[in-house]
């Protein structure tokens, strides 16, 4: 597994993930608004972090009449461990830095 480069907009993609459950999963319109970006920046951002095993996605498996199936994506564990090392790690440079908001 590579690192993965972060940028504002990957970093609001993964803490959309990290906050996603079982009960309320994401997908990926749902991400675009948790993460206030375009599909044309998070769909690329969520291919990345397939490729490099951060997460795994699937088709929903209840009824969806009269619209297709959403993409349901989740972190995987390592993803989720390395994820939440990633952001505790820049928040803390932010904060040494003096910088507000550790986590933009």
């Amino acid at each position: 597994m590579t690192n993965i480069r972060l940028t504002k907009p990957t970093i609001a993609v993964l803490q959309a993930l990290l906050v996603a459950t079982s009960d309320k999963p994401a997908w990926g319109l749902s991400i675009c608004r948790d993460a206030d970006l375009g599909p044309g920046t998070v769909y690329p951002i969520l291919d990345r972090l397939t490729e490099r095993g951060w997460i795994t996605s699937h088709e929903e498996s209840t009824p969806h009449p009269g619209r297709p199936a959403r993409r349901h994506y989740e972190l995987t564990s390592t993803g989720r461990q390395a994820a939440t090392e990633a952001l505790e790690a820049r928040a803390s440079r932010r904060s040494r830095l003096g910088l507000a908001g550790g986590a933009a």
